[in-house]
């Protein structure tokens, strides 16, 4: 198998410049986006989930999530003392 070809240092900072800029527009689009659109969006991926059957599968690994933050609570509050 052959190696992928090596890139420059000046190819590599633009590559990296082009990105901070897609990353910049997004965060901008992000923060400019109403919170009316958030929620549907947002309400639109639930729909997803149910209609595809991943409804359960989000309750599990929200409890899973929450197992984790009481740990870490418990572990944080331990240490306060």
């Amino acid at each position: 198998m052959s190696k992928p070809p090596r890139i420059t240092k000046a190819q590599g900072a633009a590559f990296r410049k082009r990105w901070k800029l897609v990353n910049d527009r997004e965060a901008e689009e992000l923060r400019t986006t109403p919170v009316e659109i958030k929620f549907k969006q947002f309400s639109t991926l639930l729909a997803w989930a149910h209609h595809f059957g991943w409804a359960e599968a989000l309750r599990e690994g929200e409890m899973e999530v929450r197992e984790r933050w009481a740990k870490l609570r418990k572990a944080y509050l331990a240490s306060k003392k």
